[in-house]
């Protein structure tokens, strides 16, 4: 709990205020049954009329309209408290996550991030939420019950004083055995998180492959996992619940026995039984209260943990001072100096075991001894086959990761003394897979950057986009739906280029991202990149001869290494990889 106290230690006075109202309120409500008992064993038998029964009745029902007045503003306040805590979790949550590596977010994975942001901090601040009410209210019960009614009859308590510290001894032990189900519980929940995420972003695959029947079974196995663990988790909770019933009814039973006994005999009052029996029950509400403050503890606890699994990870891709870097082998906007690099390798990992993970498939690396220059305003073209290392370049380039041998250069520097949003700047970038955001087209070509009304149009008609954009009645303010669900794979695509070219980048990359247009809008958009972002650097990476074949350079990638470096010409007459592809796609004869 010492992560959400970093969060709620903020408010520590307004936390305190809040337990001294709920203190005062349980407080008052616990005097109401010694106030009855005093009605019944001295104001009504020594009364000569009806009004000190009126006055002490007045006086008890003033109590119980100030404790239950103080209980409910309690509970308001607190609700202040846990949402300003959750508030906090969740923005520093949401900011270490679009922080996060490449690699450290392979680690977490996405569903599980959510899964943290959701079920995890709902958990977190239920608890902070209870704490201040349900934790103060529940051992004063139990303690301010007990120790009324010692003073009493002292016998009569004795039977309370041996029950309590077994109720707590089990409920205490019960929910500490509860702390890694609930952790087991919420990992269940990242697969189902994950099963669901699948399901919706792929979901017109599935309709497509009439494959729902499929993807019910794997949710509804994904689903009973957690229900199991759940219900484990429940059940072990539960056992409390009637043990602490069953020994304060016993109790209960002996105060009765007893009780009446001693009423028979003159050694106490009937006023006494009946407040007895009232702080009986106000002690198993303690009890039971206690019971839930742990159990919710138990959860958030756990959730907790993996919170700050999260929220306290350290950037692991921090700029390194400009003399610690690597010194580019030759001038160039883009240089790659013999660069190797796995996803599976982390810091600090024995070698030998991340080859292994590699032997099946007979690659060592994804990417192996790769070099490459590309000079200011220079263009880059890259073709392989599916998983070459064509994207792990790009996420290289931007420093998404770094390569555990050699080094990148960006414009003469090493990509390691940059800031990552100064490097970033220099990109303009479209993605494989990219995605469109459920806003306004004008908010997802300038993307909250410096675009004037004049850089947007001009991005847009460079990409390809301004005809059918201005063709809608509200032309750059009309709504995209979720991942662009309303526009075509064309349409999506020539937007995403947009943005790329929107704010007018030093670097421009596109990744695979002219494969749903069509020869001649593709041929079109080349042209007008050449024409209007020439200055730019280029690097296109692409699966059609057509779209790199103008470029300055070429490589061919075939299992993370290069089997050829050059012109389209050069590689016509000299890679048998790339003459197959170029007569395969353009029955082009080397």
């Amino acid at each position: 709990m010492r992560f959400v106290w970093k969060y709620a230690g903020k408010y520590k006075l307004f936390i305190l205020g809040v337990m001294a109202i709920k203190l005062a309120g349980t407080a008052l409500e616990l005097l109401i049954p010694y106030v009855m008992e005093h009605i019944l064993d001295n104001v009504v038998p020594a009364a000569a009329d009806f009004w000190p029964v009126l006055l002490w009745g007045g006086i008890m029902m003033a109590l119980t309209v100030a404790g239950r007045t103080l209980n409910v503003t309690a509970n308001r306040l607190s609700v202040r408290v846990s949402r300003d805590t959750t508030y906090a979790i969740r923005r520093d949550l949401f900011h270490v996550g679009l922080n996060l590596s490449g690699r450290q977010m392979d680690k977490v994975g996405l569903p599980s991030l959510i899964s943290r942001m959701t079920s995890d901090t709902y958990n977190v601040q239920n608890f902070v939420r209870m704490i201040q009410t349900m934790g103060i209210r529940a051992p004063i019960m139990l303690f301010g019950g007990i120790a009324i009614t010692l003073t009493m009859d002292t016998g009569l308590a004795m039977i309370l004083c041996v029950m309590a510290p077994i109720v707590i001894a089990v409920v205490v032990f019960v929910s500490m055995r509860g702390i890694p189900l609930y952790d087991q519980v919420q990992r269940s929940m990242d697969v189902i998180v994950r099963v669901m995420r699948e399901n919706i972003t792929g979901i017109r695959v599935v309709k497509a492959l009439s494959k729902e029947g499929y993807e019910m079974r794997r949710y509804a196995a994904a689903n009973a996992d957690t229900a199991k663990k759940d219900m484990k988790a429940g059940i072990i909770m539960a056992l409390p619940g009637p043990l602490v019933t069953l020994f304060l009814n016993v109790g209960l039973t002996l105060v009765v026995f007893i009780g009446a006994r001693r009423v028979n005999s003159g050694a106490t009052q009937p006023g006494v039984i009946l407040a007895f029996l009232t702080y009986f029950n106000m002690i198993l509400m303690g009890v039971m209260g206690l019971n839930r403050v742990f159990m919710m503890m138990s959860k958030a606890n756990a959730s907790a943990n993996r919170i700050a699994e999260v929220v306290e990870t350290k950037e692991d891709l921090l700029p390194i001072p400009e003399s610690a870097g690597a010194q580019a082998p030759e001038m160039g906007e883009l240089v790659f100096d013999h660069v190797s690099f796995n996803y599976l390798a982390d810091e600090g990992a024995d070698e030998k075991a991340d080859e292994r993970q590699f032997a099946g498939s007979g690659r060592q690396k994804c990417l192996e001894n790769i070099s490459f220059c590309v000079p200011k305003g220079g263009s880059l073209g890259i073709i392989g086959a599916t998983g070459s290392g064509k994207t792990s370049i790009v996420n290289l380039l931007m420093r998404f990761y770094d390569p555990q041998e050699g080094h990148v250069f960006v414009d003469g520097k090493d990509v390691r003394v940059y800031d990552k949003d100064a490097l970033h700047r220099k990109f303009g970038v479209v993605f494989q897979n990219d995605v469109i955001f459920a806003d306004t087209i004008r908010e997802n070509v300038t993307f909250g950057r410096d675009v004037d009304e004049g850089m947007l149009r001009q991005a847009a008609a460079d990409a390809m986009a301004s005809g059918f954009v201005e063709e809608y009645e509200d032309a750059y303010e009309h709504a995209a739906v979720i991942h662009g669900a309303n526009f075509s794979g064309g349409q999506k695509q020539r937007l995403l280029i947009a943005r790329a070219l929107a704010a007018k980048p030093e670097i421009l990359i596109l990744d695979d991202s002219s494969s749903a247009l069509d020869y001649r809008t593709d041929a079109e958009l080349r042209r007008a990149i050449r024409e209007h972002h020439g200055q730019a650097t280029t690097v296109v990476i692409a699966q059609r001869v057509s779209s790199i074949m103008a470029l300055d350079q070429i490589i061919v990638l075939d299992e993370g290494r290069v089997i050829g470096h050059g012109t389209h010409e050069e590689l016509m007459a000299s890679c048998p990889a790339y003459q197959e592809i170029a007569r395969t796609q353009m029955g082009e004869v080397a």
